[in-house]
């Protein structure tokens, strides 16, 4: 018997497979989305988002699997589920020479929308000065903007952005970043956000699934995928003398690094503190090496997903 309290499940993915020839890009996935829970996709580039998010859009077919939305398989209930959904794909086209205002028009005619709702989203999507611009006027930012706001004219209760910041600056990066977050505090919209960015999906979403090569490799809160290496302090360090004759596997036999013999800057990966970090001390001593800088810092997505899969995630 399922709890009256609990949040209703909106998105039910079940072993889910889908290739292209011989690409094998979503292997066996399981996932299911909340009423009201922001959900990140983190994973490099070719890790199987975008498939994913387009057969959970509709847009593809799985090979073998089910998806459910709101309970409902897509066959046979194409009208009703796509009035549920928002959707902002990496990139999308406009009529270059529409304004603003008339592009949010014509989309609005789709769903048989007042014009109140076009003011509410030109609002929302903080492009009041840009209503009378053409769409060809517009920065990638604005644009961008653009794209989220129409995504979200028929209040939808799902919204799916595949990569909806690539590209832009920090600057505009965040200007969509507040628009999700004002959304996220009212709980009435769930969202899956694909991006490769850590930052992104720390800031944003409330619940974060690691995806690499087509698979889920972990899953949880921010706080729970941290724990996973709790264990393990980073300590990221530069050293300075004469680093040319220095032998870096003498201290490699002991403690798990990465080291930049370029820049002289290395991160230590160690248990603990106490026993192997004045080993790697007197290490530097006996090759006349000295420490310029030594920061303990707390671990990142990056380091979980290096842990589990032996590369970083943005060189993935």
């Amino acid at each position: 018997m399922s709890d009256q309290n609990s949040p209703e499940v909106v998105i039910d993915v079940q072993q889910v497979f889908k290739s292209f020839k011989q690409v094998k890009a979503v292997r066996g996935i399981d996932l299911q989305v909340y009423q009201g829970q922001f959900l990140a996709l983190l994973g490099p580039n070719g890790a199987g988002k975008t498939t994913l998010v387009e057969m959970i859009e509709g847009i593809q077919k799985p090979d073998s699997g089910r998806i459910f939305i709101h309970g409902k398989s897509w066959k046979g209930n194409e009208e009703s589920l796509h009035r549920l959904i928002g959707i902002s794909l990496q990139e999308t086209r406009f009529i270059d020479k529409l304004t603003v205002a008339e592009t949010l028009r014509l989309f609005a005619s789709f769903y048989q929308l007042p014009a109140r709702r076009i003011e509410e989203i030109i609002e929302l999507a903080g492009l009041q000065e840009k209503r009378k611009s053409y769409v060809v006027n517009l920065s990638g930012g604005q644009r961008q903007r653009l794209a989220l706001g129409i995504a979200l004219l028929n209040q939808p209760k799902i919204l799916l952005l595949d990569e909806p910041t690539t590209g832009l600056d920090p600057t505009a990066r965040r200007d969509i970043w507040q628009i999700l977050l004002n959304l996220h505090e009212s709980r009435q919209t769930s969202l899956i956000l694909t991006t490769h960015y850590m930052e992104e999906a720390e800031q944003l979403c409330d619940f974060i699934v690691l995806i690499d090569k087509g698979k889920i490799i972990s899953q949880g809160t921010l706080n729970q995928l941290l724990a996973q290496d709790k264990e393990v302090k980073n300590i990221e360090f530069s050293l300075e003398g004469n680093l040319s004759n220095f032998n870096i596997s003498q201290i490699q036999k002991d403690i798990q690094m990465d080291w930049d013999e370029k820049s002289g800057k290395g991160i230590l990966y160690i248990k603990s503190i106490e026993n192997q970090l004045p080993n790697f001390i007197s290490t530097l001593r006996a090759n006349n090496i000295s420490l310029k800088n030594i920061e303990c810092r707390r671990p990142t997505l990056n380091d979980l997903f290096l842990s589990l899969t032996g590369r970083e995630l943005h060189d993935a």
